[in-house]
């Protein structure tokens, strides 16, 4: 690890001071990088103290603190009643040691788990713009299959992303230009020609918070992930749904997938494919069928596609309760 300044922040003001500076809150993500040298900040700003928490659910809907621990917002009984699929896929990420110690906004921000990006002595176009992506003729079964370029095709890592797409999620930002608000479906950015860049965060800005609207009544959610053990591993693909009854038709539905995407991605498609219909095995089937069809399949990889539709269906099943 290489030496930098460390200042422990007082305000938000003083912590979005500094625009070359990166922000240390659980440390999940960082830490780690730094002790391997991916990242290399001059300055870090400890958050830690800001009064960036709390847990609301009310009328507005929801809104937690960009500060809160993945582990209490998981356990929060108004998330558990009320966005089940959050708090499923904040249970499905990392361990429960990292859960404690992560905060949402860093989950939100961490990088990606791309082995290339990680190996500092391999070249990669997101670490080191303009060396290549070695992931595109190397191993890459972990890799993304849509959203890639032909820099790069590393998949995004948060679950509680996705989720949070699904559930039309909007992040508060502050920082020397003042405060604003994105959806979280904006916010991050496909590679394209500059990978290096990976959301809409402007210079010295930080995430403050996350709202997300109340679902209309009579809907149902939920989380799916498909991974290679049951225990602390990254999405294969994943999952979320949500999805509003009348009787037994669909009147509305939002998708989102993990695993397969450089970014949480949203599933319109699918989602046209299921309003107005009737719950049932065969409109799931069709609805998934659309899912993934501009997929740009690696070498090791092609059987995401297939893996994400039967997700999708998988996920539509457990949550209408159909077998």
């Amino acid at each position: 690890m290489r030496p930098y300044t460390y200042t422990l922040a007082d305000s938000v003001t003083a912590a979005t001071a500094h625009s070359n500076a990166a922000y240390l809150a659980g440390g999940t993500t960082l830490v780690d990088l730094m002790k391997l040298e991916v990242l290399t900040p001059e300055r870090v700003i400890d958050i830690n103290g800001l009064p960036l928490t709390g847990i609301t659910v009310g009328s507005r809907g929801l809104r937690v603190g960009a500060l809160e621990r993945m582990s209490d917002v998981a356990e929060n009984p108004d998330v558990r009643g009320n966005y089940a699929l959050i708090s499923q896929a904040l249970e499905l990420s990392a361990s429960p040691q990292l859960r404690n110690m992560a905060s949402m906004g860093g989950n939100l921000l961490q990088r990606t788990r791309c082995g290339y990006f990680r190996d500092v002595s391999m070249p990669c176009n997101k670490r080191d713009p303009g060396t290549g992506c070695p992931a595109i003729d190397g191993y890459n079964r972990a890799h993304a299959v849509l959203g890639t370029s032909d820099d790069c095709t590393a998949t995004h890592a948060s679950d509680v992303a996705v989720a949070l797409v699904a559930a039309e999620a909007t992040v508060e930002l502050s920082g020397p230009d003042g405060e604003r608000r994105m959806a979280l479906e904006q916010f991050y950015r496909r590679p394209g020609s500059t990978p290096e860049i990976e959301n809409e965060l402007r210079p010295g800005e930080l995430i403050t918070a996350i709202t997300a609207p109340r679902f209309p009544a009579n809907t149902r959610t939920g989380y799916l992930k498909v991974r290679d053990r049951r225990s602390y591993e990254f999405a294969l693909t994943s999952v979320a749904v949500a999805v509003t009854l009348r009787g037994g038709t669909i009147t509305r539905a939002r998708l989102a997938a993990g695993g397969v995407g450089t970014v949480p991605w949203r599933l319109p498609e699918v989602e046209t494919l299921l309003a107005g219909r009737p719950a049932t095995p065969r409109t799931f089937d069709e609805a998934a069928a659309v899912a993934g069809t501009d997929a740009r399949p690696l070498r090791h990889n092609g059987f995401k596609p297939h893996l994400l539709r039967r997700a999708i269906v998988r996920a539509l099943s457990d949550v209408t309760e159909i077998s």
